[in-house]
């Protein structure tokens, strides 16, 4: 993914120079854990998929680097870490940033057309993938779970309540990310809907464990500020269940999650280990 990602880079430096190419491929240049590009590739692989679906894994890295763009910014969580390394804001400026940002939402659309010409995927499949896309990063999941989180910051809410808010801020591209890899590889509808399930389980389980990480580890080991959520008295697993309790939850989510797979009758290592992965995680 690296490799893809580098090319994108090149090309973005290229078509815009001075410190927009240079944002953008600041961001995308960053490490991370390629979680999400890595569902899309396991439920591809899992659900029969047999060509190269790299790049149209990359098209939701670049998505997910956009909401990492944005939510650093000062307006919204007002992070200077991101990574181990400077926010995109820090380093060339909120205004910089904030068109970077936008500008990757584009080039997602183009790293989504290249990767589904690679396995040349009929229209009818492609328009399917990129309406998944981009309802998930949208204001029906990942930027209006977004507004939930900041209206909810410094109130009590429910359990009921913060689970709607990380299905859609969290759990909605994670989901999309499995359910675009089944798509490609030609899954039943069936097949599909057992596959978006589980993505929203495992969803839930990232964020919860995040929050637990948040709370208990250190800015060096998370790559980022840790301590942000308490400090921004965030509405948060921990804060609502405490700590050893948020960690059951995420064991319970991950647990159902495997459990969706085995009722679609699919026995995933790919997948089941992922699953598992995300409450073993320390960063």
């Amino acid at each position: 993914m690296n490799a893809v990602l580098e090319e994108w880079c090149r090309r973005v430096e290229a078509e815009h120079a001075g410190p927009l190419g240079a944002a953008m491929a600041y961001s995308l240049r960053t490490t991370g854990k390629r979680f999400r590009p890595a569902l899309l590739l396991a439920a591809y692989r899992e659900l029969g998929g047999t060509g190269d679906a790299m790049e149209l894994a990359t098209a939701v890295e670049v998505i997910h680097t956009y909401s990492l763009v944005h939510d650093d910014l000062p307006c919204m969580d007002d992070d200077d870490l991101r990574r181990g390394r400077p926010t995109p804001h820090t380093v060339y400026g909120v205004a910089v940033a904030t068109d970077a940002g936008f500008r990757l939402v584009e080039l997602s659309a183009r790293v989504l057309r290249a990767g589904a010409d690679r396995l040349g995927l009929p229209v009818a499949a492609r328009r399917r993938i990129a309406r998944e896309l981009y309802r998930a990063a949208g204001a029906s999941g990942m930027i209006g779970g977004q507004v939930l989180d900041l209206e909810a910051e410094g109130r009590a809410i429910s359990l009921g309540e913060l689970v709607t808010i990380h299905r859609a801020k969290t759990g909605a591209l994670i989901s999309a990310s499995a359910v675009i890899g089944a798509m490609a590889a030609g899954a039943t509808g069936p097949q599909v809907e057992a596959i978006r399930e589980y993505g929203f389980d495992v969803g839930l389980a990232f964020q919860i464990v995040d929050d637990v990480l948040d709370a208990t580890a250190s800015s060096a080991d998370l790559g980022k500020t840790a301590g942000k959520d308490a400090a921004q008295r965030k509405a948060t697993y921990t804060a609502l269940l405490g700590v050893e309790a948020a960690r059951r939850e995420a064991q319970r989510q991950s647990a159902s999650a495997v459990d969706r797979l085995r009722g679609l009758g699919l026995d995933s290592t790919l997948l089941a280990g992922l699953a598992r992965l995300v409450v073993d995680r320390a960063s």
